[in-house]
């Protein structure tokens, strides 16, 4: 499912024009929530997806909402910018009972998402504790996690041993595996075609043992180590160790299975094309340490499954929500595999799976058990993209980490007193 984890946490006044006409589009067509229609009995609920990329996604959902006697839901496929349309209509009367989305810090503080704490009751422990913290705000949950989508670096096993270098356990090692696995026909590293900045995120950090935010709410990344692992990562560009300009970015395996780069860093959802075209002949690995207070990063993330506050049918719709992604454990492993690759948001389902009992996809679960993260909550939009604008000139023009980091600390405290005011 290969999805945008973006977040509209705050509508600047050049996002405002677009905004607004994705609410006048929701007004003029009401019909838009999916409140008509669908099987069941009961109340009608309408339900909200993003289109996912996957055969047979959208005809498995529908199946699912037919499925329940409760009341009739009318799933909406929803194609283009769906965090946009979901930020939007949430602002009105018109917003779908259910939709998949963060839900966002700013539509929980503005009362736009009912508290779904009550649906987990006996089974919380059960879902992965990674992706439920960015559901959960004040003790309190707006989100049930559907599915687990994570990234991992992916390596080939011939090239590493014709070149003699092992799979790399550090930040330095990979720094140096990239550079000796660079030839004239292939690169020894790609990272998506900006050079890394779009697609790492805070995974550095965190394999610096820092985070961007932390548990009480200040700023995680103030620190030395964050500017010294920053800076190290503009070595594969200075090295010429990168692949750039590849066909096809980060998300999609086709450098690595090609042959154009020798370590990609992709999701979990390219594994069964990676291993339909090379057969045993990958492995895959968490982002590496860096330094001693760090450790392993996995990058994890999921929609949840959230009910709007203006619906007519609150209850109706948290018994729905409940009944789909707490209940229905045969629905939630048959969405997270049948179609695409992903992890189980329950611990439980993931450990018995059979797609994922072995290989590199135990590999996989493993690694999201013992060293996944997800964004915090309170790492808003603003935050992050102070921080990766830092990150790409670090990363390609050499600029100062240290420097670039003050500006990012500097934005990343003001948004944490704005959220708090």
């Amino acid at each position: 499912m290969r999805h945008s984890r973006s977040s509209t946490t705050r509508i600047s006044r050049r996002q405002l024009l677009a905004v607004s006409g994705a609410l006048a589009l929701t007004a003029a067509c009401g019909s838009n929530t999916g409140r008509g229609g669908g099987a069941g009995g009961g109340p009608a609920l309408g339900q909200w997806y993003h289109q996912y990329g996957e055969a047979g996604t959208e005809e498995a959902v529908k199946r699912y909402a037919a499925a329940y006697g409760k009341a009739r839901v009318n799933v909406q496929w929803r194609p283009g910018n769906y965090d946009q349309q979901t930020a939007a209509a949430l602002l009105t009367e018109n917003a779908p009972d259910v939709f998949e989305g963060g839900p966002t810090l700013d539509q929980i503080r503005g009362g736009q998402v009912a508290d779904l704490t009550g649906l987990l009751k006996g089974v919380r422990d059960d879902f992965h504790p990674a992706v439920l913290a960015p559901k959960t705000y004040q003790g309190k949950v707006y989100g049930i996690p559907q599915v687990i989508d994570t990234q991992m670096l992916y390596y080939r096993k011939s090239l590493l041993d014709k070149a003699g270098v092992r799979p790399p356990g550090t930040l330095d090692e990979l720094i140096d595996a990239a550079k000796a696995l660079t030839t004239k026909d292939v690169k020894g590293l790609f990272l998506g075609n900006d050079g890394g900045a779009g697609v790492l995120g805070a995974t550095p950090l965190r394999a610096a043992g820092l985070e961007p935010v932390t548990a009480d709410g200040e700023v995680g990344f103030d620190d030395p180590r964050a500017a010294k692992t920053l800076g190290k990562l503009h070595r594969f560009h200075a090295d010429g160790s990168l692949l750039l300009g590849a066909p096809t970015d980060w998300s999609d395996p086709s450098a690595f299975v090609q042959g154009l780069t020798a370590m990609q860093w992709t999701g979990l959802w390219a594994l069964p094309q990676i291993q339909n075209t090379l057969g045993d002949d990958f492995g895959v690995l968490p982002f590496p340490e860096d330094g001693p207070q760090g450790g392993p990063s996995v990058p994890v993330g999921a929609y949840g499954a959230a009910v709007s506050t203006h619906s007519g049918h609150i209850d109706a719709a948290k018994a729905y929500v409940k009944w789909l992604w707490v209940e229905r454990t045969d629905f939630q492993e048959d969405f997270a595999l049948s179609y695409g690759f992903h992890i189980p948001a329950r611990i439980s389902l993931a450990k018995k799976a059979a797609k994922l009992a072995k290989g590199a996809a135990a590999d996989a679960v493993r690694f999201t058990a013992d060293h996944g993260y997800a964004q915090p909550l309170l790492w808003t939009e603003r935050s992050r993209t102070a921080y990766q604008d830092a990150l790409s000139r670090i990363i390609t023009d050499g600029a100062a980490p240290d420097a670039q980091l003050r500006t990012v600390v500097a934005t990343t405290k003001a948004e944490l007193k704005r959220v708090r005011s």
